[in-house]
């Protein structure tokens, strides 16, 4: 059940953004503006996909009751897995299921793992009304694509893949702040850098940054001109950080410095979101280039590097007195 949508002109404008090599990056304010534009296109597709329809297409299903029939058709779930996997509480998912049985959609039994839990299956009726709904909704999606062309069939995919994981990053985020540092974040933020440092065996004796003589009044450095930190509270606790500063002797170059994280900040995305953020702020102060300097100990830093567009120079820039961080790299702003 599609609804139109009214004409985009009011929101038709894009903020301007800056190259970066083969990629563009925009800047938070940039970022500000095109939010409501995002908000505005995701609410229309919604609407357009009939998500807000009490029926799914010409079926006698609802949105979430299609939905769980799709996840049914892939294995038999516990209610907890469906409210997990459909974003959903357990009551709304334990609804969508008991209308299901009712319609002799699908079926319940005891989990052979778990007496106390209850383990859904769809039915021979089930099967088959997840088949008419696999059509109906193929020939749907089929008459979208037919109105582009397979260069931006691709691009689509490519861009909800990328809209899709950004989502799931946002989400797995949530309750962590990020903040400007401040002179009383000094003594926690050593900790971190000491703490992970020592972890990846990058110790004060071998040349590393954790060797600094500012490394225990950051805040100094940082709140000079053309210079920033950020850091990342997570329950209130200091976990992490990243900056930016001058570097020395090469005019118009910056360094993203001193990236850090705890383990219990990784794998949530925070690395590339701040990086993105360090990023910005370089743009904003005019730099032409940003600068790095890392090592073959720390892979997951080459790799977000790579990612950005970081690529490596023969030879260091600049004067960072990190001899011990053997791969220097460089990304035009």
């Amino acid at each position: 059940m599609s609804l139109s949508t009214k004409p985009l002109s009011s929101y038709s404008s894009k903020p301007d953004v800056k190259e970066s090599g083969n990629r563009q990056e925009a800047s938070q304010d940039e970022l500000a503006q095109v939010s409501p534009v995002l908000r505005h296109l995701s609410r229309h597709l919604v609407r357009q996909l009939g998500m807000l329809s009490g029926a799914c297409g010409q079926l006698p299903l609802t949105p979430v009751q299609a939905h769980t029939l799709l996840e049914l058709g892939q294995q038999d779930l516990s209610i907890k897995e469906l409210s997990s996997l459909l974003n959903i509480d357990k009551s709304n998912a334990s609804r969508a299921v008991s209308h299901l049985v009712n319609k002799q959609l699908a079926q319940t039994k005891a989990n052979p793992r778990d007496n106390r839990c209850l383990q859904v299956s769809l039915t021979p009726a089930g099967h088959k009304m997840l088949k008419q709904l696999d059509n109906q909704q193929d020939n749907q999606f089929a008459d979208i694509l037919a109105q582009l062309a397979p260069s931006e069939v691709t691009q689509l995919e490519t861009s909800l893949r990328c809209y899709n994981k950004a989502i799931t990053k946002a989400k797995s985020q949530q309750g962590v702040v990020i903040r400007p540092l401040q002179a009383a974040d000094d003594a926690g933020l050593a900790a971190v850098i000491r703490a992970v440092s020592a972890e990846y065996g990058l110790t004060p004796d071998k040349g590393y940054s954790v060797a600094d003589p500012t490394l225990d009044h950051l805040s100094r450095q940082y709140g000079q001109p053309g210079s920033r930190y950020w850091v990342i509270e997570k329950q209130q606790q200091l976990l992490g950080g990243a900056g930016i500063a001058p570097l020395p002797g090469e005019k118009g170059v910056c360094e993203l410095q001193k990236m850090y994280f705890m383990p219990a900040l990784r794998g949530l995305g925070l690395s590339r979101r701040l990086a993105l953020q360090c990023l910005s702020f370089a743009r904003e102060q005019g730099y032409k280039a940003c600068y790095l300097e890392t090592t073959k100990l720390l892979p997951e830093a080459l790799g977000l590097y790579a990612s950005l567009g970081f690529t490596v120079l023969p030879k260091p820039l600049g004067n960072t007195g990190h001899s011990a961080c053997e791969i220097p790299m460089l990304l035009t702003l």
